[in-house]
């Protein structure tokens, strides 16, 4: 695979730094691989919630969720390798706050769920 275009631009930044974007990147991809989890499993073994609708459309949300979540980790640390090496700050994410949306939200419909079974 030939090597990106922006992999040429700017100055080649301290490998710290680079290694420090590509552990975030992990964090991000084992976040929706927990999320991926979490759905599955919530499919699989929450069989007594009722009604049993809301229980799918969480599991197959939670699974959409860690599918964009994985494509925007990747944007996020090209972003982010593009900034450093160019010396430009890095670029606002709205992400942490959509996922700590979906959290709650999940959460909340799991507990009204519990709640009312």
């Amino acid at each position: 695979m030939p090597e990106p275009a922006w992999r040429n631009e700017g100055t080649e930044p301290d490998y710290r730094f680079t290694l420090a974007n590509e552990r975030t990147f992990l964090a991000w991809i084992r976040t929706a691989l927990a999320l991926l989890a979490g759905g599955v499993l919530l499919h699989q073994f929450a069989t007594e919630l009722d009604p049993r609708i809301v229980v799918t459309v969480l599991s197959a949300g939670l699974g959409v969720v860690a599918a964009v979540l994985s494509v925007v980790s990747y944007t996020r640390w090209r972003a982010n390798e593009i900034a450093i090496r160019q010396g430009r700050p890095l670029p606002f994410s709205w992400v942490l706050p959509a996922l700590a949306a979906v959290c709650l939200l999940t959460s909340a419909v799991l507990v009204v769920l519990l709640l009312i079974a």
